[in-house]
This record gives structure tokens, sequence and C-alpha cells, in this order.
């Protein structure tokens, strides 16, 4: 099901992180009706050692996973200014409270419960892709601003 919408996102990498080969096919085939490129890491550390190669504009992170939580994926990303601004959606299997409390400690951005709902997942996705490219473009506008005012300021000084 692809909406008009879809067509205003730019081309997008997103990261699937999930140790489960099935979870992470499932993901990828919803995915497919998006403008991205999926890439997948099978655990945390695969994750952070892909995550400075090729810079996703957003994350799809597992909780449950060996050798470091989506967690503390999460934590490690949010504390380095490189990556900080990468959109993190969790996803779990818990609906334990405590679990979504720690998730927004370690400063995800949305969360995303499984099984997982297409409708949802399409939507969630969409949505902080959405912040993340407007962002991007703020940014560059007010860089160019900026510009504009100190060759305005060299003129008239």
């Amino acid at each position: 099901m692809t909406t008009s919408h879809d067509t205003h996102l730019p081309q997008s990498t997103i990261l699937v992180v999930d140790d489960n080969p099935q979870n992470v096919e499932l993901m990828q085939a919803y995915l497919e009706s998006l403008n991205c490129t999926t890439e997948v890491a099978s655990d945390g550390v695969e994750a952070l050692a892909k995550v400075p190669r090729i810079r996703p504009d957003l994350i799809i992170l597992d909780i449950m996973m060996p050798k470091l939580s989506g967690f503390e994926v999460c934590r490690r990303l949010k504390a380095d200014p490189k990556f900080a601004d990468i959109p993190i959606l969790m996803v779990t299997a818990l609906n334990e409270m405590g679990d979504i409390e720690r998730g927004v400690e370690s400063g995800t951005d949305d969360f995303l419960s499984k099984p997982i709902n297409k409708l949802e997942l399409l939507t969630r996705v969409k949505s902080l892709l959405r912040v993340r490219h407007l962002k991007g473009q703020l940014e560059r506008t007010l860089a160019y601003l900026n510009e504009i005012d100190s060759a305005d300021s060299r003129r008239h000084g």
C-alpha cells in the first residue's frame, strides 16, 4: 500500500537490528514499499560497528539481543553527538512499563510492539523519516542564512 506521501520521502537508509532472521525478513518485506535501502545487523555490537559506516536515517532496534541489549545500543548512540540525531524505533515483545521507561531513559524516539503490525510499522517509520529529513532541511537553510548574514556583515561592516 503506497500512498502519495511516500513519494515525498527522500531516499533513506534504515538499519534493522534484530537477532531473529524471521523478524528481519518480515520487516524488510514490510519496508519494501518505501523509498529506502535496508541494512541489517544481527546484534548490538554489529549495529554499533555499522552505524558510522552506513550513516542510517533511522534505526529499528530490537531490545532483547545477545552481546548488547537494544537499551545499551540506544544509550551509546544517543550519547555520541555524531549519531544522537538518528531516530531510533525500539521493537519490544515486552509490554511492561519498566521496559518502556528504560527505553525512554536510553533515548529512544518511539516504540513498536511485537508482533509487528505492517501499517503501524510503516506509519511510524514514515513519520520518523519525515522529521529526520525536515530537520536536515532546516539545518541546511539555517547554515545558508548564516552565510548570507556573514557576507552581509562583511560588506556593510
